[in-house]
């Protein structure tokens, strides 16, 4: 019998700032310590046990980039293989109304449309999301 594994649930939030009248989504990319180094990422992590997705994603913002989001719209949420693990990532609509980013976790941040987004340059399971935030899906 197959040894199926829960799939671990991530979270991800699309942010933007509230008064961005282009609005332009926060990417950051992965630091040289971490897997996927190099590769850009909408920002997130683990749900802990006994935290719901939205209170999770507002945890990890503050943790890895220092600023408070609010929480919208789902966007979406897919499985993705790794080759040690399976995770859920639900990704989600955020706003800000801070500017000052400090990158914990990250080596740079950048603001961008979304049809500026080069979804090569994304993490592997960030790239479905880029078709339903450019409206054709």
């Amino acid at each position: 019998m197959a040894d199926i594994k829960k799939p671990v649930l991530v979270v991800a939030a699309v942010i933007r700032k509230k008064d961005d009248s282009e609005k332009r989504i926060l990417l950051v990319r992965r630091g040289p310590d971490q897997s996927g180094a190099g590769f850009w990422e909408f920002p997130g992590g683990k749900v802990e046990p006994a935290e719901s997705p939205e209170q999770a994603l507002r945890r990890e913002i503050d943790e890895e980039l220092g600023i408070q989001i609010t929480v919208g719209d789902f966007v979406g949420e897919l499985d993705f293989d790794y080759p040690t693990k399976t995770i859920r990532l639900r990704v989600y609509e955020a706003l800000t109304s801070e500017s000052h980013i400090t990158l914990t976790e990250h080596d740079a941040l950048k603001w961008v449309t979304a049809h500026e987004i080069k979804t090569e340059e994304l993490s592997a399971a960030d790239r479905p999301f880029v078709e339903i935030l450019q409206g054709k899906r």
